[in-house]
């Protein structure tokens, strides 16, 4: 366990004032200013719930959250897996010599873990701020003598002004699987729309195989975010609407229209990791 206060953030400053607060609490990123240039200026970027709750073994509400090594209940474990409710050490924060502020985060396997999933791991998570840029990536390492599988996700919570009034971009085209429908079944495969996605009402979708950039216009705060991955297989959108947002204990009433997540994700088909092996996947939220 790390000696400090796993709830006090780790600032990231860059060079240029970008801004970043990390949680050693599940290496969990809570907010994003980019640099006052930036268009849009040094408004926060992300979502993070006035109710959060901060406290051992509950998750927090907003922000980034990594999913690991189960996405949300395809599976045996807890919801979203075991380690975004654990205290991560921090290895190294600092501004590196680009002028983008860094921290990366670690995680092992425990006891606790490993009555629940009995595999060894070593986990890193680094984010990089800087201009109007953020950067999140893990690292997945299995020191095990076996191979061992996992979906996952950074389960991104984009602020927006009202989420029925924005578009997601880049995802036309493609063919993805609802949760929405057949819920007893996970979800029904769904046909391409072919036009951009207006979250309105409950929206929880997996495009597999989509790892092409997406970009969130907000008409109501005047910004757009694009977001890019790499190592990820898929791309998840999930707003809860109004029956299961008002729902939300840990979020305010008519607050669930604030966000909209927007996943660089692993969860159509679980990533394999051999012996030895290691595994890296990540995303890039760029403003605009």
């Amino acid at each position: 366990m790390p000696d400090r206060d796993p709830f006090a953030p780790v600032v990231l400053t860059a060079a240029d004032g970008a801004r970043a607060e990390v949680l050693p609490y599940g290496a969990h990123v809570t907010s994003w200013r980019p640099a006052p240039a930036t268009p849009g200026g040094d408004a926060e970027r992300l979502y993070l719930s006035a109710r959060a709750e901060r406290r051992a073994g509950a998750a927090v509400r907003g922000g980034v959250p990594v999913c690991w090594p189960q996405f949300a209940d395809q599976g045996p474990l807890p919801k979203h897996g075991l380690v975004r409710t654990r205290a991560w050490a921090l290895v190294d924060d600092g501004q590196a010599a680009d002028g983008a502020g860094y921290a990366t985060f670690a995680l092992t396997d425990d006891a606790a873990t490993r009555a629940l999933w009995p595999h060894a791991f070593r986990l890193a998570l680094t984010v990089r701020v800087a201009a109007g840029w953020l950067e999140v990536a893990l690292a997945v390492e299995n020191p095990g003598p076996a191979p061992f599988a996992f979906t996952g996700a950074l389960h991104t919570y984009l602020g927006v002004g009202d989420v029925a009034a924005a578009q997601v971009r880049g995802l036309e085209g493609a063919a993805y699987r609802d949760k929405t429908r057949d819920k007893a079944a996970g979800g029904a495969t769904m046909p391409a729309a072919h036009t951009p996605l207006t979250p309105a009402g409950e929206v929880d979708r997996v495009y597999a195989g989509e790892g092409a950039p997406v970009e969130v216009d907000d008409p109501v705060l005047g910004r757009r975010t694009r977001l890019s991955q790499a190592g990820w297989s898929d791309v998840v959108v999930w707003t809860p609407g109004e029956a299961a947002g008002q729902a939300i204990g840990d979020v305010a009433p008519g607050d669930w229209r604030r966000w909209l997540c927007v996943e660089a994700a692993s969860a159509a088909a679980a990533v394999t990791v051999p012996a030895g092996g290691r595994w890296t996947g990540g995303q890039r939220l760029d403003a605009a």
